[in-house]
């Protein structure tokens, strides 16, 4: 193989990856503003520092723990040499045995031989980042932030990266034993979030006020709704990136891109895909919605999420249709969760993500049965692969995130006292209240018939009826 063709090969997959990755960025700029925007008044710092302290830990949790974890559960890539396609091995792998992706070894730095692992190892911190944002708005305006950064790091260093070698890589178990296929990771990073944001919410229970003792649902007014909207709107220019970041350029072996699975794709297919589930999911979200602002734009979300497992491979009429119903089922299964199973999450994320996650695994499995899994191994997809998929990764996701958050429960870690709820955690947090131009009067709550009054009343009232 040409010297120079090679050379050439890292230093373009090295840039690529780097301008996805810095992107990507824009995905928690998205976050962090969407989620201030659904926040009341007393808490928008709060829920912003909550998103900026994500990196803060989840990043060296990812680095000292999580790549390793990545690279040594992964069944089949436990072999000494490097893959030719047919599952045979060759030389100079580097892979769990040797060294690679500890935090100490060389390839884990400053490297000057090395044009991958560093831009790599960043396009999975962005993932892992993404799954605390996806918890961090489920959970707002009453769990501690302690509490929420060792859950986040939980989560984001090394439950997620557990789910991603299973199944989203070529030697995975869920790969070479059922087929799985996950390509822009409907169920290992947003299906995996949701699921473990709604064990916690089991343990954290609902914000004051939020339910009256005859069953109906008080809703809170977000400060401000368009805010939130504008931070959707960024998100969805940041999935760009990161359905590009989940591809590889391979110029000198298969003149194009592979996916993590090592089968060959192409940028103008997933740029087919993302567009047209965007159209579909806000139609979708529109309509089933009643023209509800919030739920239009967070159709556009699910319906991108629900069809993420196949976004490499889907023509984009069946995109636009999956996006449009998965749209319409976000929001009914979100108005469920909310008003019959009476689970207090603020911005929907258990369905919008953890719902629509896996179903866009079963999806996968219904439409593109029969199509090669992996370009290491012999598999192909189906419906039983994927379920399996769905239920190893529902049970991983659901069960750390329900006892991590129990254990916190009784130790009192879990969330803030009531007399902080009630004042605000900004206040109690920062001893500084960032919009004292406003009034707390002018917080409103909607009661389940339509009534809206001032929210201060309403919550002091069920405080005391709680206690």
């Amino acid at each position: 193989m040409d010297i120079a063709a090679v050379a050439t090969d890292g230093i373009l997959t090295e840039a690529y990856y780097y301008f996805t990755v810095a992107i990507m960025w824009l995905l928690h700029v998205g976050f962090m503003t969407y989620e201030a925007g659904v926040s009341r008044r007393k808490n928008i710092m709060s829920t912003a520092m909550k998103n900026i302290m994500t990196i803060a830990v989840v990043t060296p949790t990812f680095y000292y723990i999580g790549f390793w974890v990545y690279f040594c559960m992964q069944e089949g890539l436990k072999f000494t040499g490097t893959a030719d396609g047919n599952g045979n091995a060759g030389e100079g792998a580097y892979f769990c045995g040797d060294g690679y992706s500890v935090p100490w070894d060389a390839s884990m730095g400053p490297n000057l031989g090395d044009n991958l692992t560093g831009v790599f190892w960043a396009a999975f911190v962005l993932f892992s980042w993404t799954t605390g944002s996806i918890m961090s708005g489920s959970v707002l305006e009453r769990i501690r932030i302690s509490a929420y950064l060792w859950l986040t790091a939980l989560m984001g260093g090394i439950v997620w990266v557990i789910a991603a070698a299973w199944g989203w890589s070529a030697g995975g178990w869920l790969t070479i034993h059922f087929g799985y296929h996950d390509f822009a990771a409907s169920g290992v990073v947003h299906g995996i979030a949701g699921i473990f944001a709604l064990g916690v919410l089991f343990n954290l229970g609902p914000r004051i006020g939020r339910y009256d003792a005859n069953g109906g649902t008080r809703a809170f007014r977000p400060h401000n709704l368009h805010l939130t909207l504008m931070g959707l709107m960024i998100i969805f220019t940041a999935f760009y990136a990161f359905y590009a970041a989940c591809l590889y350029i391979q110029a000198e072996t298969t003149g194009g891109y592979i996916n993590i699975y090592f089968v060959p794709t192409t940028l103008s297919a997933i740029t087919f895909t993302i567009t047209m589930a965007f159209a579909g999911g806000f139609a979708g979200g529109y309509i089933f919605a009643k023209g509800d602002p919030f739920w239009t734009l967070s159709g556009g979300l699910a319906g991108v999420v629900a069809v993420s497992a196949g976004a490499d491979i889907y023509s984009p009429s069946l995109t636009l249709i999956l996006a449009f119903f998965s749209a319409g089922l976000a929001y009914l299964v979100g108005n469920w969760l909310e008003q019959k199973a009476r689970i207090d999450d603020a911005v929907g994320a258990v369905s919008v993500h953890g719902v629509m996650g896996f179903w866009g695994v079963l999806l996968l499995g219904i439409f593109a049965g029969g199509f090669p899994a992996s370009g290491i191994v012999d598999v192909k997809t189906s419906f039983l692969g994927q379920l399996v998929g769905a239920a190893a990764l529902i049970s991983l996701a659901f069960f750390t995130g329900y006892i991590a958050s129990w254990i916190l429960k009784k130790l009192n870690l879990l969330r803030v006292p009531p007399e902080v709820e009630l004042e605000g955690l900004d206040m109690a947090e920062f001893e500084t209240d960032f919009f004292p131009e406003f009034g707390r009067a002018d917080e409103s709550i909607v009661h389940a018939d339509g009534s809206e009054e001032p929210s201060a009343g309403v919550l002091q009232a069920a405080y005391r009826d709680n206690r």
